[in-house]
């Protein structure tokens, strides 16, 4: 069981479920644990208000829960989670966006969250069908017109590794990635199923 410090609170970490980003940290006590478990919109307790508060309850912005975790000392809650819009009150996607002079920092952590926002993209191209997206035509074209273009972006990958040019390799490879993500959505296969198998590579024997 979670440990709860002296005012009957435990840290809680939220981060992304799908793409590793840290999106903020907040607070529970154990009346917010529960409402989290039983609600699965993830709830807080604000120690300025004195008060339960469901992230998104006025904003909209809601967090879904997909899991939670506790550290090894069991003092520390990680918090798994799909964000519905940003999750800061400023309008950003993670309230982690600021260096420590203030600046903003408009990079994410970690860049591979970009996979993850990019096929957020695709399948909002085929759900809304925006008129002139080059998308939304391959998906409408379907198996076809979508592989003719990875084996097109395939074939350009292998010349630009045989002219060895860094630049080119890069931008071929990822109008591959893209093309990849595009078939994935077509095919209702969600990215998270192709990071489970590579998951089960990485941990399998060799």
């Amino acid at each position: 069981m979670p440990t709860f410090d002296e005012q009957g609170l435990i840290p809680a970490i939220v981060q992304h479920a799908r793409s590793g980003e840290v999106l903020m940290l907040g607070y529970m006590n154990e009346e917010a644990l529960r409402q989290t478990h039983e609600s699965g919109r993830v709830t807080f307790w604000s120690r300025s208000r004195k008060e339960i508060w469901q992230k998104g309850a006025t904003s909209g912005n809601w967090l879904r829960l997909v899991e939670l975790r506790q550290d090894c000392d069991g003092d520390t809650l990680l918090v798994l989670a799909e964000p519905a819009g940003p999750t800061c009150h400023t309008g950003q996607p993670t309230c982690f966006h600021r260096g420590l002079g203030g600046e903003r920092v408009s990079s994410r952590v970690p860049s591979g969250t970009v996979v993850a926002r990019l096929a957020d993209v695709i399948h909002a191209r085929r759900t809304e069908a925006p008129e002139g997206s080059y998308t939304a035509g391959l998906l409408r074209g379907g198996v076809d017109r979508i592989g003719k273009k990875i084996a097109e972006e395939a074939a350009e990958v292998i010349i630009a590794a045989k002219n060895h040019s860094r630049a080119e390799l890069i931008y071929e490879m990822a109008d591959l990635f893209y093309h990849a993500l595009v078939l994935l959505e077509n095919q209702d296969v969600p990215i998270d199923a192709v990071w489970e198998e590579l998951e089960r590579r990485a941990t399998a024997p060799s």
